[in-house]
């Protein structure tokens, strides 16, 4: 009797700890949503965050924050969330650099992009521009791929920080030509540009919603867009397949996640959200007039985000692989 009695207890005990979970798990979300950027305010990830969190919020009904959690590449926001409650309310703008690069530029790896995290959905994509300074004596890619040949080492490119979206995609674009050109890293885009305008530097490479600006102004020189579509917002850029160098192809692309273990019904509540806000065209405007390519319907589920993360981490490892790059921490 004693032992039925005990059995009883703790089933009841049990019950009412299942209960505040599913009532939870049924009402989600009913508090605001933090969406984790692993990078600063004002970059091309976050800009992008705040557009999609913005469409997701109307659907969820519930604020979606943004917090920007930058460091170590995007690594350490990345960390946290896949360190948060599995709950919904903590959510992460990842990238190509954060999931898929950094799985091989780290020594010391905090975490499997292909393992760690629960895909969500591809936000954007924005191909690779390869830029220089307006007085270099080129104007096609093939007349560029030309003199990096001919300057070999006194060819000097540019990039944003060792494992940056421009170091990777300028290091295949030198191996698939065959140079070897001078690297001067620098700490952000800023600095960098401002060299290029100056002509300490001659060329580097970055996604074309952050080149755009200044070759439509005249400032700055593109010889290619690195994609098999020309990009809206440079209509008179070449691709790298109508140049002749079909194998440079490179999207900066920045989808969603949460951590691992998100329950079925909130993964599910959180999809829809996505979804919804992906088809809406105040949604797809704005990143199209940042450049950026919103993703078709057959982009948009989660398995193709967990096939995307896994083809990258392959490909970019054996790019970092190749060129003997690594980070330290």
């Amino acid at each position: 009797m004693r032992k039925v009695t005990a059995l009883t207890l703790i089933a009841a005990a049990f019950s009412l700890l299942i209960v505040p979970l599913a009532s939870a798990q049924a009402d989600y979300p009913n508090r605001a949503i933090t969406m984790v950027v692993p990078f600063a305010a004002g970059g091309a990830t976050d800009v992008i965050a705040r557009i999609v969190a913005e469409g997701m919020s109307r659907q969820l009904g519930k604020p979606i924050v943004i917090e920007n959690v930058a460091g170590a590449g995007g690594t350490i926001g990345s960390i946290r969330v896949m360190r948060a409650a599995p709950d919904g309310y903590t959510l992460l703008t990842g990238h190509m650099g954060t999931h898929a690069s950094s799985y091989a530029l780290y020594e010391k790896r905090k975490y499997d992009p292909r393992t760690d995290f629960e895909p969500i959905g591809l936000m954007a994509s924005a191909p690779i521009v390869v830029f220089g300074r307006k007085d270099l004596p080129a104007t096609t890619f093939k007349e560029f791929i030309g003199l990096m040949k001919e300057k070999g080492p006194d060819f000097k490119v540019g990039h944003s920080g060792v494992g940056s979206n421009a170091h990777l995609t300028c290091t295949l674009l030198n191996a698939l030509v065959g140079t070897k050109p001078t690297e001067i890293p620098y700490r952000g885009n800023g600095p960098l540009m401002n060299d290029l305008l100056a002509g300490a530097i001659d060329y580097s490479c970055d996604q074309v919603i952050t080149v755009a600006p200044q070759v439509s102004s005249g400032t700055i020189k593109a010889f290619v867009v690195a994609s098999s579509q020309r990009a809206k917002v440079l209509p008179d850029t070449a691709t790298s397949e109508e140049s002749g160098l079909k194998a440079y192809q490179a999207d900066a692309w920045t989808a969603l996640f949460s951590p691992k273990g998100l329950p079925g019904d909130i993964s599910t509540k959180i999809h829809a959200a996505y979804a919804k806000a992906m088809a809406d065209p105040d949604t797809i405007g704005r990143l199209e007039k940042l450049g950026a390519v919103a993703p078709a319907p057959a982009q948009q589920s989660q398995a193709y985000l967990r096939d995307l993360v896994a083809s990258d981490v392959d490909r970019w490892t054996k790019v970092i692989t190749d060129a003997h790059i690594s980070i330290a921490d």
